[in-house]
């Protein structure tokens, strides 16, 4: 059956996240037909079917962060589908009781295939947060557990120690069983087959990061699963893996089971969760659940989460240089008047001072090329082309869409794909394309009435340039103090790759552009 793994969209991708499924499972799909949307660290892209065909399974949820080249979907002809929603429960590897064997016709529930019926929970993630594919072949062997009892050889859920419960399974002949669960014999739909309580991939990667344990935790979603917002509320709430327990995984391991640490092997010995008080320490310490109601969680947006990332590195990496420069731009919102009723009378659309601004950038980098540049260690990239990044603000976080060869192009064909960049920007249409490969990124806050402001610098380019609001001030003309428009400029630049001396030529430029404006479009 063919899979669908995750593509990679963007050039710095490395993962992305099931925003939602446009697809059930059972619906037929075409070949370009839209499956799914995918939150990269850029945008929202639509993932495409590329066969005709049936969706029969999906692997991940939406909310689950999947990396690149796994499965998140297969889709064949309709028998896979067909065997899904109808496998009867207690097949002939599965006794009565069994967690997994769960009621029929449930979206989600466990694939059977192979004589012996042996199941896999969809949901239930390898490691990569990513639902394990369905088992096949006729051995009877059991999908891959998190249970970190799994590789350890050793029984029983890892927070509920050898409780009574109803839950265990054999898998085909071999007969491996399962964790067992309370329950009192009756079958628990709230667990995997393994014995882990149900939860999504994002739910399980939050949890290992904030150190709660899922056995503790109360699933709100459908059938009991554990969401990510029942995590996030057990870590307010101090739902953190008790010491002694033997739920507590080494902050070293993954806490996806394969580093051997193995519930019942050192009862009493496990090491407690890194963000878990420790004694003595005050509620209140950093790293410790602050108290309810205190704060809102508001989650991060992927965007948001990789800016974050790229941005903090950038400083920590990159030594910034800022110079800020002061323009009379006086004589330029003249001319951008008297060019706007040129372009009306001719059908064309208006351009703004940020349109100028680029194309006088544009023709600076142009005739200093110094400037145009990235540090790659022991060398300097020198790019031949002039790719101007604009900042844009979206809902969703900060996303830079570029125009290409913008020393090349006029001001009014600038500021035509500038506006159409950014509206598509803030729609989360842009394509991965648009967003990478920029040389020089410019941010303007003029628009808010921010007067002067320092801009991180966007890796791998070595320079942007932060763009504040043309003020009125008094200035001294011959014997005449008059009133001018004062534009402030500040560039940030990375001094590996850009002496002060030559970000100081490039400020010098362009400001003479600037205050000459038809030297602009010469």
């Amino acid at each position: 059956m063919p899979e669908i793994t995750m593509p990679r969209l963007s050039d710095t991708m490395e993962d992305g996240v099931i925003a939602s499924w446009l697809k059930q499972v059972g619906d037929p799909v075409a070949r370009g037909e839209v499956l799914a949307e995918i939150e990269t660290d850029k945008a929202l892209m639509e993932l495409e079917a590329y066969d005709d065909g049936v969706l029969e399974q999906i692997l991940a949820d939406a909310g689950a962060r999947v990396p690149i080249g796994e499965p998140i979907a297969i889709v064949g002809d309709g028998s896979g589908a067909a065997a899904t929603a109808g496998a009867p429960a207690g097949s002939s590897g599965a006794q009565s009781g069994s967690a997994a064997a769960g009621s029929t016709g449930a979206a989600g529930s466990a694939a059977a295939s192979g004589s012996d019926g042996a199941q896999a929970d969809p949901a239930a993630a390898s490691g990569g947060g990513v639902a394990d594919a369905p088992v096949s072949g006729n051995s009877g062997a059991q999908a891959a557990s998190t249970n970190p009892a799994a590789d350890g050889g050793a029984q029983g859920n890892p927070a509920a120690g050898t409780g009574q419960g109803g839950s265990a399974t054999s898998a085909g002949s071999s007969g491996l069983q399962g964790s067992s669960m309370p329950g009192e014999g009756r079958p628990d739909t709230t667990t995997t087959a393994s014995g882990r309580p149900k939860s999504s991939p994002l739910a399980r990667k939050i949890a290992r990061e904030l150190g709660v344990d899922l056995a503790a935790v109360t699933g709100t979603g459908p059938g009991g699963r554990i969401t990510r917002q029942d995590v996030e509320s057990a870590h307010r709430t101090g739902g953190f893996a008790a010491a002694g327990s033997g739920a507590a995984l080494d902050p070293g391991t993954s806490g996806d089971g394969h580093d051997g640490i193995g519930a019942g092997a050192s009862t009493g010995s496990a090491v407690t969760s890194p963000s878990a008080p420790a004694e003595g320490i005050s509620a209140s310490a950093p790293g410790a659940p602050l108290p309810s109601g205190d704060y809102e969680d508001v989650p991060l947006s992927r965007i948001q989460q990789v800016s974050a990332t790229r941005l903090a590195q950038s400083m920590q990496q990159a030594p910034h240089i800022y110079l800020t420069s002061a323009i009379d731009v006086t004589d330029l919102l003249a001319f951008r008047a008297d060019l706007n009723e040129t372009l009306e009378a001719a059908g064309k659309g208006k351009v703004s001072v940020n349109d100028l601004l680029v194309k006088a950038v544009a023709s600076t980098l142009r005739a200093d090329p110094a400037v145009n540049v990235s540090f790659a260690g022991d060398k300097l990239l020198r790019h031949n082309g002039i790719h101007l990044g604009i900042a844009v603000a979206t809902p969703a976080g900060l996303l830079v869409p570029v125009v290409r060869d913008a020393d090349r192009k006029s001001v009014s064909e600038i500021g035509a794909e500038a506006r159409e960049l950014a509206g598509r920007a803030r729609d989360r249409k842009l394509r991965a394309d648009e967003m990478s490969g920029g040389t020089f990124t410019i941010s303007n806050l003029g628009m808010f009435g921010v007067e002067q402001f320092t801009a991180v610098i966007n890796p791998p380019e070595s320079a942007i340039l932060a763009v504040g609001a043309a003020q009125d001030e008094l200035r001294l003309n011959g014997t005449e103090v008059v009133a001018r428009k004062i534009l402030r400029i500040t560039m940030s630049a990375d001094h590996r790759a850009i002496d002060g001396a030559i970000a100081a030529k490039f400020l010098q430029h362009l400001k003479d552009l600037l205050e000459h404006p038809l030297r602009i479009i010469a």
